[in-house]
């Protein structure tokens, strides 16, 4: 992106919370009212033909308001947070250039991380040779990833299997290692953001498993039934929050029953993770609190919307 369009955009508009809080009808709310498009900030969404697991706005939704981040890859396909930060400031530049706003709505920390703070320059790597080094390293054991990882950058190799397979891939390709790369000084970051975080406190376990009997009930596990014909059982996609579950429940593992309960837990678990990474991150950024079921929740976001509402 250039500097011209960075400047363009004087502060990003950042919708986040923990999954179910209430986002995506906020941001899509806004977009309508005010021409803007939406970037989504969900690493579960990127992946084409996982709609309903991934809670993906509603066809109807995306004719009302342009979305980027959705549908981006195929399920086998790998991508990272710095992609989605290439990919996510192309987009905001095409706003940019058409002359609409850009709110960025999502749960996915390390999404929203890549974007707006400082990271390190990643070397370019070889498209096809990445992919090929992929389909190779997903056939490895953990301790045999370990090996390599400990030969290749030492300080990576206590880490879990996603991490240590970058790093791997990263010194193969690059001849750099990752951990020093993440010991240079960082690149500026692109944008200042002002953010409205979503959250309805106490009842956000009642919201998760409400959506989770709407996702049930709406077609999930039939779309995992049409996607284990076609999608293999090692791609990346599966790794979706509750995917799992709801394979074995379409294979006869578990009962209808069992597969919710669990993926009610999972969801829950993982709105945890989301709400303590926005405790530690968001400190000293522009932040407005919003309870979306508090009787002044319209006005919260609309002087959120303008820049006067910041209130933590």
């Amino acid at each position: 992106m250039s500097s011209s369009v960075a400047l363009a955009v004087a502060e990003l508009r950042v919708i986040v919370g923990p999954t179910a809080a209430g986002k995506s009808a906020i941001a899509t709310a806004l977009a309508e009212r005010h021409g803007a498009a939406i970037v989504s900030a969900d690493s579960r969404q990127i992946y084409e033909r996982f709609d309903v697991g991934t809670a993906k706005p509603s066809l109807a939704d995306r004719a009302r308001v342009p979305h980027h981040g959705i549908d981006v890859v195929p399920p086998t396909e790998r991508y990272s947070a710095a992609r989605f930060a290439s990919d996510a400031a192309q987009w905001i530049a095409s706003d940019v250039a058409a002359d609409r706003a850009t709110i960025v709505a999502g749960g996915t920390g390390f999404y929203l991380r890549a974007l707006i703070e400082p990271l390190f320059v990643e070397p370019p790597m070889d498209h096809a040779a990445r992919l090929s080094l992929q389909r190779w390293l997903d056939e490895l054991p953990l301790d045999e990833l370990r090996r390599w990882c400990l030969t290749l950058d030492p300080p990576r190799a206590a880490l879990g299997r996603t991490q240590l397979q970058r790093a791997i891939e990263v010194a193969l390709l690059t001849g750099e290692r990752l951990s020093d790369l993440h010991a240079r000084p960082p690149r500026p970051p692109l944008f200042r953001a002002r953010y409205l975080v979503v959250d309805p406190g106490l009842v956000l376990h009642e919201r998760i498993a409400a959506r989770v009997d709407a996702m049930l009930d709406g077609g999930w596990p039939e779309e995992v039934s049409d996607l284990l014909g076609s999608v293999p059982d090692d791609a990346p996609a599966w790794n979706a929050a509750g995917y799992a579950v709801v394979r074995r429940l379409v294979r006869g593992d578990i009962s209808r029953m069992h597969a919710r309960e669990q993926v009610i837990i999972e969801t829950r678990q993982y709105a945890k993770r989301q709400r303590t990474w926005l405790r530690h991150q968001l400190g000293g950024a522009s932040v407005t609190l919003l309870d979306p079921t508090a009787p002044d929740a319209s006005a919260i976001v609309d002087q959120w919307w303008t820049g006067t509402g910041v209130t933590a």
